[in-house]
């Protein structure tokens, strides 16, 4: 049995040197080292040598067993000991283990080295190949990212734990202004202001304290110093441990975003002002309508007992103060319907230098010599179409408030000028298209108003004036007469620097300026022309029947429209002076009906409501003949002159 084992042991033994010393021969030899390389070669002869004992032992081993039987008596033995054989066995093994390390660790496999077998090779071209595969997709996706970060349009920005600039991509050198060389190696604070900076060291905390990411809304500088709003999102970077080893924030501008939410927000603002004010403007219509009829009753009372007391003056005079206390009434009244853009009005095309040459005029006069008025108009004629007295009354009002912001004295400005709106202002009301628009500027240097305050100062009713000093409607009149005549008004105050008011209106590029007609004619008679009148209040129906008679008219009266039919079939008349709106049948539809008697009958309408007012909701057509309660005797029996005929016939 030991023979045997000899046997197999010194065969393995020779294979596994044979195969090291070709191993190291063949690549030696082609690598053109056989001489040079001594130690390879030693080793290869060691092997070699080795090979060819254990082989020389391999065949006395196998002659011994072959002979064995004939020769090998007890006493005569030729044979190995187990000592032996256990040797070479143990050698073989190491011989195996040896060439397993290196197949196994790739020992000596650089060039002239050692030999590796085709399969050998094979597998390990495929380990070599998968690993290059591995490392070139790696290598691909590294630079991919790389090129992503780089060209992309936020800023990516590296920071180290304590907030040092590491990274600095091209898409933070667009936003910041800065080039990377200027700012690696800085603290990111550099972009912050003081509450930016407070900001970003308790983010950073919070991250090396392990908190994690976190994403939110900042405001950083560029290097030119302008500020930029940016959305945030700041993710920690770790190792293998879990430790943060640095900061990586992703920045986004958002300041057009921002600006256009604000955008939204005003058009909102604006929308919910122009629904307040028609919601308004509608009660306060119907206020004037009924306010204007006991005006009506009281003014021409008050005259008819003026006119009955000429040999009592004192008695004249007291009239005469209740005479004003009406046409300060009517005169609110008249605001109250201006604001809602109901209110009556005459446009025609005006030059903005005459008003503003006009209002100067005026407020030289009146508004104190410890006020520096200026009055800066263009050198070409500014034509608006408008009505001349209400733009005279924008002026006035806003020159009135600026008047009161200073009670110290200080400087007022009028002037008129031509500019281009781009439609995109979010600050005008209402908002205006794009185009050329002429505009009005009134500037003081007084007190000012805080935000809140500028916020509803067109509001009715809305007054900052102690309790008695004003009515809260003097800026709503500027706001209705404006927007009446297609225009929109701007304010931009700060408190303790002044307020400016600019006025936007359509211009008119080719108009021949009208100039207001100018005096009174006395009131024809009426040479006893029948005059239906169709009064539903029977004190205002008494009031405007005695100025008809007293005009020389003949007066039928009638409280409605039924009656006015009965009557006009009974008697007749020469001319309908009816109310618009009354119970039952409306005064366009009492006329309609006697004009399908006599197409030619002439018509007087009057009511309480605006001419403005009843033609937007289509009450009255544009092409007739109204008054506007309250009237005096001469208003009523003038406009009675100017609908009858020459004659009446």
């Amino acid at each position: 049995m030991p023979d045997q084992m000899f046997l197999l042991a010194n065969l393995v033994i020779t294979v596994a040197y044979a195969s090291i010393t070709v191993a190291v021969v063949i690549p030696v030899t082609k690598a053109g080292q056989l001489r040079t390389n001594k130690l390879a070669v030693a080793t290869s002869m060691i092997f070699f040598s080795c090979a060819v004992g254990h082989a020389l032992h391999a065949v006395m081993a196998y002659q011994t067993i072959v002979d064995a039987p004939a020769t090998h008596l007890p006493g005569h033995g030729a044979g190995w000991s187990w000592t032996s054989a256990l040797w070479d066995a143990g050698t073989a093994a190491v011989g195996v283990y040896y060439w397993s390390l290196r197949r196994g660790y790739g020992v000596l496999l650089g060039q002239g080295a050692i030999y590796v077998d085709p399969w050998g090779q094979r597998r390990l071209d495929q380990a070599a190949a998968r690993e290059r595969a591995a490392q070139d997709l790696a290598e691909a996706q590294r630079a991919t990212l790389a090129t992503v970060v780089e060209h992309s349009d936020d800023a990516i920005v590296g920071l180290t734990p304590e907030g040092l600039i590491t990274a600095w991509n091209h898409g933070a050198e667009k936003l910041f202004g800065y080039p990377a060389g200027e700012v690696l190696g800085l603290p990111a604070m550099m972009l912050a202001d003081e509450a930016g900076v407070e900001q970003q060291q308790d983010v950073l905390a919070r991250i090396r304290n392990g908190e994690g990411g976190r994403s939110y809304e900042a405001r950083r500088q560029r290097k030119n110093g302008t500020p930029v709003d940016l959305a945030l999102t700041v993710t920690p970077i770790v190792d293998q441990a879990g430790a943060v080893i640095g900061v990586s924030v992703i920045a986004r501008d958002i300041t057009a975003a921002k600006e256009a939410i604000a955008r939204q927000r005003a058009v909102e603002d604006r929308t919910n002002q122009a629904q307040r004010m028609e919601s308004l403007g509608k009660l306060a219509g119907g206020v004037a309508h009924d306010f204007n009829n006991i005006l009506a009753i009281i003014g021409n009372y008050t005259d008819f007992a003026i006119e009955e007391t000429a040999d009592k003056p004192q008695v004249q005079a007291d009239l005469r103060q209740a005479r004003t206390a009406v046409e300060r009434a009517a005169n609110l009244t008249r605001q109250l319907l201006t604001f809602t853009r109901g209110d009556a009005i005459q446009p025609r095309d005006v030059d903005l230098n005459s008003s503003i040459a006009e209002v100067h005029a005026m407020l030289q006069r009146t508004i104190g010599e410890d006020i520096s008025l200026i009055a800066l108009p263009t050198a070409q004629p500014l034509v608006v179409h408008a009505d001349p007295g209400q733009i005279q009354q924008v002026l006035l009002n806003l020159a009135i408030n600026a008047r009161d912001a200073m009670p110290d004295g200080g400087t007022l400005v009028l002037e008129a000028n031509v500019t281009t709106l781009d439609g995109e202002e979010i600050n005008m009301q209402p908002a205006l298209p794009a185009g050329t628009y002429a505009r009005l500027v009134v500037s003081d240097t007084g007190h000012g108003m805080s935000a809140d305050t500028a916020a509803h100062i067109f509001e009715p009713f809305y007054t900052t004036k102690p309790h008695g000093k004003g009515t809260g409607l003097g800026l709503a009149t500027v706001y209705g007469i404006v927007t009446e005549a297609g225009g929109s008004i701007n304010v931009y105050s700060e408190l303790d620097i002044g307020t400016t008011f600019r006025v936007y209106l359509p211009l008119v590029t080719t108009a021949a300026v009208i100039e207001a007609p100018t005096g009174h004619h006395a009131p024809p008679s009426g040479d006893g022309g029948t005059v239906l009148v169709v009064e539903d209040e029977p004190a205002l129906a008494r009031v405007v029947n005695r100025i008809v008679a007293k005009g020389g008219y003949r007066v039928l009266s009638a409280a409605n429209g039924a009656e006015a039919l009965e009557m006009y079939e009974t008697f007749g008349c020469d001319m309908l002076l009816t109310d618009v709106i009354m119970p039952g049948m409306s005064g366009p539809r009492l006329a309609e009906l006697l004009h399908e008697h006599d197409p030619r009958l002439p018509v007087v309408y009057m009511s309480g409501y605006s001419n403005g007012l009843l033609g937007k909701t289509h009450v009255l057509d544009e092409d007739i003949t109204f008054i506007e309660k309250p009237f005096t005797a001469y208003e009523l029996l003038n406009t009675l002159a100017s609908a009858r005929p020459r004659a009446w016939g």
